[in-house]
């Protein structure tokens, strides 16, 4: 990198997710991007400096998607198929974008079908954006 060249952090607020091949951008949050590796604890007799430390299986928490409400019922069919016993599994991609609307980073989520459907809170003294959440059980994480 010259010297003088900027590296700034890519804003969290410039992102699309695609399922399927289908932009359905508007999410005004996604959360779960993770990866966790359990480890296993081993102490060894006679070493009293530490404790060895084996790596174990890896788990993916659920990704939650969040968007105001729309006329675009998809995802609430979706998780009714899914409800009603029609699991379709879906790839989903998600990406992230540079100010200029380059893509920077993305991640996919293999065999992701959703598990949970939450509707807005509705209150009549309000003037907020109705907000749907979907949550996504997948097999994994990667980085493209």
């Amino acid at each position: 990198m010259p010297v003088g060249e900027r590296k700034d952090p890519y804003l969290s607020f410039r992102f699309l997710v695609e399922i399927q091949g289908l932009v359905v951008g508007g999410f005004s949050e996604v959360s779960g991007l993770q990866a966790n590796t359990e480890v296993e604890e081993i102490k060894e007799g006679g070493v009293n400096d530490f404790v060895h430390k084996l790596p174990k299986i890896t788990k993916y928490p659920n990704i939650t998607l969040k968007r105001g409400i729309t006329d675009l019922d998809a995802l609430w069919h979706w998780h009714q198929d899914v409800v009603n016993g029609k699991v379709e599994r879906k790839t989903v991609f998600i990406m992230l974008m540079d100010s200029e609307g380059n893509e920077k980073w993305r991640w996919s989520f293999e065999h992701a079908y959703p598990v949970k459907w939450t509707g807005p809170d509705l209150k009549a003294d309000g003037s907020t954006v109705g907000v749907e959440t979907l949550e996504l059980a997948h097999n994994g994480i990667k980085k493209f």
